[in-house]
């Protein structure tokens, strides 16, 4: 399907739609405002409402920040509610009178919870759907099937026994809930997609864009945005960018965040001598993370499995994609299902052909083209925020009706 067929296809509906619908949404996720854009796309949507119960602040751990309520969208209605065990995602819950004031206030259609299904605040809401008599929608990122204490086991039973349809962000989260027992409705669906706004090919200051780079031109740059940690694999991207130095000079690594492994990694990377190669430019704002992708070649996203974790999604794939960046990444989690380019996805920890792949981009013009052009497609027929919102309305359309 083509990017305009997609966006004709989404106007026809938005002129047809008539149907009202009011959706309450529920997740610690949308403090933070860049978030809310999928839900600002849904609420465009004629006949649809949609509010936000969100807590004022949420403690984001991994980051080492305190994170405050923002509310950048007038279409979309906020409740800031009080939480306890901030920064605690399966153990946090909400007032229960503040639950209830916003359900007598805005009288939902539709209950939308971004929880995993395990958790203390879905299974608030999943009491509140039945206690209301409001249809629950859950989304949950789960694809590792971990042992669970029995109380937060009695919770999944609950969760999924009233779930009217459940949304995972990825194809092995599906595989579970199948092996749960849940037979209702399961789409699979990322929790947001990207801005096409925000995250558009660049044009700097000597014209070029971040859609049409020259990867041989001036310097390859590589690039990595996200957490410092071993679990992301960059002990493979460093290995593979310290071959290709061997052969290429113009290769550098722009190293974009922060994390609990920086010092560790630092001195990986002297000690495999390409200090000299290596840019290191710290915890990167959201709000500034296009501009830093700008300045990439290409996205790696370079994961290993562990044992308590793999890659649910990989978000950076998608927003380099839509800037017209050439992404790579491994065989962990979802990632292949991401990039949907066997040809730009290498096994796991094989820096031989991570080294392969970075340098066929970088010496064949034309195969870096069609990289960027392919991702460029996918993103805007299956991940902007419009084409998000569209899938959700659909799937509570067919709840409701």
């Amino acid at each position: 399907m083509t990017i305009s067929k997609v966006k004709s296809e989404k106007e026809a509906y938005i002129a047809q739609s008539s149907v009202k619908i009011k959706v309450l949404v529920v997740s610690h996720a949308y403090v933070t405002g860049v978030n809310q854009g999928k839900w600002d796309s849904v609420a465009a949507i004629d006949g649809i409402k949609v509010a936000l119960l969100i807590p004022t602040g949420w403690k984001a751990v991994g980051w080492k920040k305190l994170l405050t309520l923002e509310t950048p969208y007038p279409r979309l209605k906020i409740y800031p509610a009080r939480i306890l065990f901030s920064g605690r995602v399966g153990a946090y819950f909400y007032m229960p009178w503040k639950i209830w004031q916003v359900l007598r206030d805005f009288n939902p259609d539709i209950l939308h919870v971004e929880q995993e299904v395990f958790s203390i605040s879905a299974f608030q809401m999943a009491f509140c759907s039945k206690l209301f008599k409001k249809p629950l929608v859950i989304f949950g990122w789960e694809n590792l099937d971990r042992q669970l204490s029995p109380f937060r086991h009695w919770i999944r039973r609950y969760v999924l026994d009233t779930a009217k349809a459940i949304v995972s962000g990825n194809y092995e989260g599906k595989e579970l809930i199948d092996k749960w027992g849940y037979e209702g409705t399961v789409e699979v669906m990322p929790q947001m997609g990207v801005d096409s706004k925000l995250f558009a090919p660049r044009t700097k200051a000597d014209g070029f864009t971040s859609a049409n780079l020259d990867p041989s031109s001036e310097g390859f740059r590589v690039g990595y945005m996200g957490r410092l940690t071993y679990q992301k694999g960059l002990d493979t991207l460093f290995v593979a960018v310290k071959k290709l130095s061997q052969v290429h000079d113009n290769i550098k690594l722009v190293m974009c965040g922060s994390g609990p492994d920086e010092t560790s990694l630092r001195k990986d990377v002297e000690e495999l001598e390409i200090a000299d190669r290596v840019e290191w430019k710290g915890g990167v704002p959201q709000a500034s993370v296009p501009d830093e992708m700008a300045n990439f070649n290409v996205l790696v996203l370079p994961s290993k499995t562990g044992h308590t974790w793999k890659e649910q999604f990989g978000h950076v794939l998608i927003e380099a994609m839509c800037m017209g960046i050439p992404v790579v990444g491994s065989t962990c989690g979802e990632i292949p299902n991401v990039i949907a380019n066997p040809e730009l996805v290498f096994q796991e920890g094989d820096t031989a052909q991570l080294t392969q792949t970075l340098e066929r981009l970088l010496v064949d013009k034309e195969w870096y083209s069609q990289a960027k052009s392919f991702g460029l497609s996918r993103v805007h027929q299956n991940y902007t925020h419009e084409r998000i919102a569209s899938r959700l309305v659909d799937l509570w359309q067919h709840i409701l009706h």
